[in-house]
């Protein structure tokens, strides 16, 4: 039993235990023996846009919140641009991101989230369909192949993970904040 967690171990820490009944039932499910999968976990936030789901990196988000009760149009602003929030104290673009990728606009309802982009300079909320929580693959699940998607957003995405049939593109909100197109905001 040598790397094999003694499950007795854990019963003091319930995070870590459920933790390891993961990390072994991740294993099974691959065909894989317990001591063979290993190595580091990657975190993300999985939200859907239209009919599609896609993760976001847990460290490109800073919050995932809920559309916000006040949204002030920006006169001038291209229509994927729906407007300035105040979140605590900061204006907050929020920015419809399926009518930035050129699929219609985003119907608001109660599932409807803003993610708040983590990044330094761009301050940004991108509206989604729906947030559906945290989603663990390991490293090993990773591709950098980019998969076809309906949206054809295939520029803004950093590979997928595979698990079994499903595949999980990864959305770079690096990429979409600092594109050119994304920084043309004003409507012509």
């Amino acid at each position: 039993m040598t790397g094999e967690v003694e499950l007795r171990s854990l019963r003091g820490r319930p995070w870590d235990l459920l933790r390891e009944f993961d990390r072994r039932a991740r294993g099974a499910a691959q065909g894989k023996p317990d001591a063979a999968v290993s190595g580091s976990e990657w975190v993300g936030i999985a939200f859907r846009l239209g009919g599609e789901a896609f993760l976001l990196a847990r460290e490109e988000t800073r919050e995932v919140m809920s559309y916000p009760a006040t949204v002030t149009r920006v006169p001038g602003a291209k229509g994927w641009v729906r407007g300035l929030s105040n979140l605590r104290g900061q204006l907050l673009p929020v920015i419809d991101l399926r009518a930035f990728l050129g699929s219609g606009s985003t119907t608001v309802t109660r599932a409807t989230r803003v993610l708040v982009a983590n990044h330094r300079e761009i301050p940004a909320g991108l509206l989604v369909d729906e947030v559906m929580g945290f989603r663990r693959f390991y490293e090993s699940e990773f591709s950098a192949d980019l998969p076809p998607t309906l949206l054809r957003c295939e520029r803004y995405l950093a590979g997928a993970f595979k698990r079994g049939a499903e595949v999980w593109p990864v959305f770079s909100v690096r990429t979409l904040l600092e594109s050119q197109s994304f920084l043309q905001a004003a409507a012509s």
